[in-house]
């Protein structure tokens, strides 16, 4: 029998259970189509829509305070932020806990100037069928997944500049 960590068995049961008030599209989205617009609270405390960046490349990064490879992967995505925004792109970095004491502190050791979104709720992360930490969704300028990402290892961020930039092209 596989032994299972204790924090991926609650990961798994958190987003298998259904959102009383989901603040996503009601349907899951796949691997390519239409991205699930969705509404969520930044760490600044307004309310950010997917919707609201129609006509900009967004990528989507799904992460937690106790994933080791997130934390790994954060000044990447800072530095693409950084390199890109003036071309018409932002990152979205949502983080899935519940708890969002300990996405603050690694937010002061890793900070960011892309915005953090609290999907406390796992509403969104369950439409966007996320079932690994990180992950990391591509949408272009029309509202639709170009890419999607599970995991993360030093050299995937090289992955995402290609894809962005070809993104940013179009």
């Amino acid at each position: 029998m596989t032994k299972f960590p204790f924090f991926a068995l609650l990961f798994t049961l958190v987003l298998a259970l259904p959102g009383v008030f989901a603040s996503a599209s009601a349907w899951a989205v796949t691997e390519t189509g239409p991205a699930a617009n969705f509404t969520l609270k930044s760490a600044s405390g307004e309310n950010i829509r997917l919707s609201e960046y129609r006509g900009q490349v967004v990528l989507i990064n799904f992460w937690a305070s106790w994933c080791g490879p997130c934390r790994q992967e954060m000044p990447h995505l800072e530095a693409i932020q950084q390199k890109y925004a003036e071309l018409g792109f932002t990152v979205f970095g949502v983080n899935v806990e519940q708890d969002r004491v300990m996405a603050d502190r690694v937010l002061r050791d890793i900070p960011v100037s892309f915005p953090i979104l609290f999907d406390d709720e796992n509403t969104v992360s369950q439409v966007y069928d996320v079932d690994a930490m990180p992950a990391t969704v591509l949408v272009d300028r029309n509202g639709e997944i170009r890419y999607m990402h599970r995991g993360y290892k030093p050299g995937y961020e090289l992955e995402y500049e290609r894809q962005i930039k070809t993104l940013i092209r179009e």
